[in-house]
């Protein structure tokens, strides 16, 4: 028997570090306007909504205003969560451009295939949007300093994935919606559930699934997706796989960002990176298979990034590899449900470029959806 799901209106929602430091650089706007505004600060999110944050400090120091604003995750697990997030601002000129920076905490990228440069601050390329339009709101056309801190962001950042991926002495700044939705497993699983039941509802032979909002964007612009047909999954494929093929769908195409789904391509159904963490093995396991040569295996292995390394893997001449990985995850999905759901699988790059498919994947999408005019001119 299935437990009654809770209503997922009853899980905290919280908010991201982006969103903390987009607050926080509005607020000491605010001061240096001499303008009073509370204790609270109100913020435009990326996909139109807004969004008020508490203020936990404020000070002035001549022409320069520092806010504090505390990250506060819900009831989503974030190592990040209770951490204060600052916003150091100076107006420069009356007219010019915004210029972010990182400060105290904030992690400089030193290895390419991320989204940030080597040698920038990791303040990913959202977070920075939103504290320009947050800034944009008090000083229309100013030329606006914002220094951004985490002052116990260099000691944290040993628990996550920055030493990993190349981001040296400090936390990134992230966040690609402004919100932190609850991501625990019991908690995304109740309230993943009725959106799948409500594709059932409309009558969705198929579904999309992807991790994200990136996938999720993707699906709906190029592949003309209905949003009501694609499920957020996050990082329980093999979860989401098992109920589709339980609610009698007949086709799902798993379409996302390549560093995600090649785990699939490995037989890892729970993508979390505590979990399993094998992506780079897996590149570079059926790399070797295809016969790419040892010098080049190296270099492929020391990207920090799955999305890094296939862009050079593409520019050598060897984007076939994609293609093979792309069926095999495929392969793997519909064996984990017993071949009761046919399975196609898209990977994408962060910006939405779709970059390797497999057959199924192009004929989901030509009978339910749209395939857009894309080639295989780098296989």
């Amino acid at each position: 028997m299935r437990k009654e799901m809770k209503d997922r209106h009853s899980w905290k929602m919280g908010f991201t570090t982006g969103s903390c430091a987009a607050g926080a650089a509005k607020a000491a706007c605010f001061l240096l306007k001499g303008l009073n505004q509370g204790t609270q600060v109100d913020i435009p999110l990326p996909q139109g909504e807004r969004l008020q944050l508490s203020i936990h400090r404020w000070e002035m120091e001549k022409d320069i205003a520092r806010v504090g604003i505390i990250k506060d995750a819900g009831d989503d697990p974030d190592v990040t969560h209770g951490l204060e997030v600052v916003a150091q601002v100076r107006v420069l000129s009356e007219k010019g451009e915004i210029l972010i920076r990182g400060g105290q905490g904030i992690g400089v990228v030193t290895k390419k295939g991320l989204q940030i440069p080597p040698g920038e601050s990791a303040i990913n390329p959202v977070p920075r949007s939103m504290i320009q339009a947050a800034v944009r709101e008090v000083f229309p056309q100013e030329e606006v300093l914002v220094v951004i801190e985490v002052p116990d962001g260099e000691e944290l950042a040993s628990k996550t994935l920055n030493p990993r991926l190349g981001i040296r002495g400090g936390l990134s700044i992230l966040g690609t919606t402004g919100i932190v939705r609850p991501m625990s497993e019991e908690a995304f699983k109740n309230s993943i559930l009725p959106e799948l039941d409500q594709a059932v509802a409309y009558g969705h032979k198929a579904i999309v699934l992807t991790p994200g909002n990136y996938g999720f964007r993707a699906a709906t612009a190029e592949l003309k997706v209905p949003e009501e047909a694609i499920i957020q999954m996050a990082n329980f494929v093999g979860f989401l796989l098992e109920e589709a093929a339980y609610r009698k769908i007949e086709k799902v195409l798993l379409f996302g960002h390549i560093g995600k789904l090649i785990k699939v391509a490995g037989g890892i159904f729970h993508t979390h990176t505590h979990v399993a963490d094998a992506r780079m093995e897996i590149l570079v396991a059926h790399a070797a298979l295809n016969g790419i040569d040892r010098n080049f295996l190296q270099t492929i292995a020391e990207y920090p990034t799955v999305e890094g390394a296939a862009e050079e893997i593409r520019t050598k001449g060897w984007g076939n590899l994609l293609f093979k990985l792309a069926e095999r995850a495929s392969c793997r999905a519909q064996e984990h449900v017993h071949g009761e759901v046919q399975v196609g699988t898209a990977f994408t790059l962060l910006n939405g470029e779709i970059i390797a498919w497999d057959d199924q994947a192009k004929e989901i999408c030509k009978e339910f959806w749209h395939w857009p005019q894309i080639e295989k001119e780098f296989r």
